[in-house]
């Protein structure tokens, strides 16, 4: 695949960056020249083949990253792939800490996304765990089996939409935030949304 230009509606989100403003710079050069698209997604510069998204480049306060979307499909010979919390199941990232890092990663970047690029064409996906595999909070459940249409609602919502609720509610380690949480997020599953919708 040939270098593809920069798009410049992304341009302010490697501008607007302070800690990590050089590295995250190169980060864009090397992605550009293995030829994907750049495109705007979810605020921070996405790179997509034939429309699918590969990697992703963010920020945190402690590194700089690109996010492989399969990650967990990549073969990762050098074990240097991170997945971010233990409930991310596709998504992996190769982190930096200095523009040295990004420099001496470039073979290995380019060699990751090529491989990206490849299970994208053959198509592969990622197996996911069904929401009925993910723990599924005492207060949640109590509200479903009281209310059909809420547990109606719940079960219309996308699996990703249904993991979403249950990560968040399941996290609170005190029964009384799990049930606040619980509460507040009722109106939003009845009408077919999403946590963050």
């Amino acid at each position: 695949m040939s270098k593809q230009a920069a798009n410049t509606k992304v341009d302010f989100y490697f501008e607007k960056e302070k800690t990590w403003k050089e590295e995250i710079k190169k980060l864009r050069t090397i992605v550009l020249e293995c030829g994907l698209a750049e495109q705007l997604k979810w605020g921070c510069p996405c790179y997509t083949f034939e429309e699918s998204n590969i990697v992703l480049i963010h920020t945190f306060k402690e590194y700089c990253a690109v996010l492989f979307f399969k990650g967990a499909l990549l073969k990762d010979a050098e074990g240097v792939l991170v997945q971010q919390t233990k409930n991310v199941q596709s998504a992996r990232q190769l982190r930096f800490t200095s523009a040295r890092e990004v420099t001496n990663a470039k073979a290995l970047l380019k060699k990751y996304v090529k491989e990206a690029v490849e299970v994208e064409k053959a198509g592969l996906k990622v197996s996911f765990k069904k929401p009925e595999q993910f723990v599924m909070a005492e207060e949640f459940q109590e509200r479903l089996g009281e209310s059909p249409a809420l547990k109606k609602a719940f079960e219309g919502l996308t699996p990703g939409r249904q993991r979403g609720y249950l990560l968040y509610f399941s996290s609170a380690k005190q029964s009384k935030t799990r049930h606040d949480r619980v509460k507040k997020y009722i109106p939003k599953i009845l009408k077919g949304k999403g946590l963050d919708d």
